[in-house]
């Protein structure tokens, strides 16, 4: 995957050169553009903007006049991220504090609010300088929209689930296609659309994209108790600490003794749960085989986003694209 490996690096060095760009502030407001820039400066590999700039270049567009748009996703990425915090009240990301944690609730709130109006006005105020056609930009438009009110209602979903121990696999597929993968359709299709594709290309990017982010989000659960700490950016089992109802969790409640299901229960939503209450539910979601159900059902989504491109003409664009969905399934943090 090193060709891979690469364009990623590529596009995260151009899509940071735009937003540090992006993101300047008119007046004269030192606190604001610090904390704006903090999460982009912690890192990231831009996954999503790649996704918008590929899909453009496997329908025969121009990436260039695509990058707007990949900025403008990662943008609203970065902004619920930095809301999600707040309400997950986590202390690390990336490895580095947290937005709240630096500059306070407040500021970090205000600071999710500009990222998301500057969403907006990437969109249509670069693109709209690059000669793409009104109807391809409105259409963009209208899937980042969209994909935004997606996100708002997984993230409620996200939510409820805390409360309950009774959450089925169903539900939590449902809330992760909100949560999660709704974005990485968002994006495959909106490179698509700005790349002037046919709406058969452009269902199958969408399908694409949401397949791979299913994949992505069920390894994101599989890291989050099994990664190396330092590598993750975040404490390991902080999901757990947090009530998280995962796959992982639901399949292990299911399926562990009355034993091992005390364990779980001991840690689940408990903030107090000390390193060996974690350390012991961990074990049980590994004994159960529930990690590894979860990493079976990651590989199910790669293989239904790999066969959505089948029918795409071999290219150097599709071949990066072919790669990544088992990158998503391979990667550490």
């Amino acid at each position: 995957m090193s060709r891979l490996i690469e364009e990623l690096n590529r596009t995260a060095n151009v899509v940071n050169a735009f937003l540090e760009e992006a993101l300047k502030l008119e007046r004269d407001a030192p606190p604001l553009f610090e904390s704006s820039m903090h999460i982009f400066k912690a890192g990231g590999k831009r996954l999503r903007p790649f996704l918008v700039l590929k899909a453009c270049e496997l329908v025969g567009g121009d990436p260039e006049k695509a990058l707007p748009t990949a900025a403008a996703v990662e943008v609203l990425h970065s902004f619920t991220l930095i809301h999600d915090d707040i309400m997950d009240r986590d202390e690390k990301r990336r490895g580095v504090p947290t937005v709240h944690t630096l500059w306070g609730v407040p500021q970090a709130i205000i600071t999710g609010d500009l990222l998301f109006a500057k969403v907006y006005e990437i969109v249509t105020g670069k693109t709209s300088r690059m000669n793409v056609r009104d109807k391809a930009l409105l259409e963009a438009l209208n899937v980042v929209s969209k994909v935004t009110i997606d996100i708002c209602v997984g993230q409620t979903m996200d939510m409820l689930f805390e409360t309950r121990m009774n959450v089925t696999e169903r539900e939590y597929l449902e809330m992760i296609v909100l949560k999660t993968a709704a974005l990485f359709r968002a994006s495959a299709e909106a490179g698509a659309i700005l790349g002037g594709s046919k709406p058969s290309e452009r269902s199958r990017l969408s399908t694409f994209g949401e397949s791979a982010g299913m994949a992505f989000q069920l390894i994101d659960d599989v890291l989050g108790v099994k990664a190396d700490e330092e590598e993750l950016g975040k404490p390991v089992g902080s999901d757990i600490r947090e009530g998280k109802k995962t796959l992982i969790v639901i399949n292990a409640l299911e399926n562990a003794s009355p034993r091992g299901r005390r364990r779980i229960v001991s840690a689940l939503g408990n903030r107090l749960a000390n390193p060996s209450q974690v350390q012991e539910a961990i074990k049980t979601l590994e004994e159960t085989g529930s990690i590894e159900y979860t990493r079976q059902k990651a590989l199910r989504y790669v293989e239904e986003a790999e066969k959505s491109l089948d029918l795409f003409p071999e290219s150097s664009a599709k071949e990066i694209l072919m790669e990544l969905p088992s990158f998503f399934v391979s990667r550490k943090f």
